[in-house]
C-alpha cells in the first residue's frame, strides 16, 4: 500500500527548510561558540552539528529545545 501527502514536498530542500539551517548557523556564531564547543556542551559529535548546519541531518525538537536555550535564543528565532 502507497502512501501519499497531498501537496507535501518529500525533499528536506525546501525553503524553510534553508532558513532553519541558516539560523542555527547564525545563533551559534552570535552565541560566540564553535562547532567543537556546542558538541562538547551538548555531549554530541561535532560532525552532528556541521550536519545540521549544512541541512544534511533534521533536528528533532528535543534537540532543537536544548541548542535554543544553549544560544540563548527562542525556538521561534528558528523557524
Amino acid at each position: 500500500m502507497e502512501y501519499r501527502l497531498i501537496g507535501m514536498r518529500k525533499s528536506i530542500h525546501t525553503n524553510e527548510r534553508a532558513v532553519f539551517v541558516k539560523q542555527l548557523k547564525k545563533a551559534r556564531l552570535e552565541a560566540g561558540l564553535t562547532q567543537a564547543e556546542v558538541a562538547n556542551k551538548l555531549k554530541c559529535s561535532q560532525s552532528w552539528v556541521s550536519k545540521i548546519e549544512l541541512g544534511e541531518l533534521r533536528v528533532e525538537a528535543i534537540w532543537l529545545n536544548r541548542l535554543a536555550k544553549l544560544y540563548g535564543k527562542s525556538i521561534e528565532y528558528f523557524l
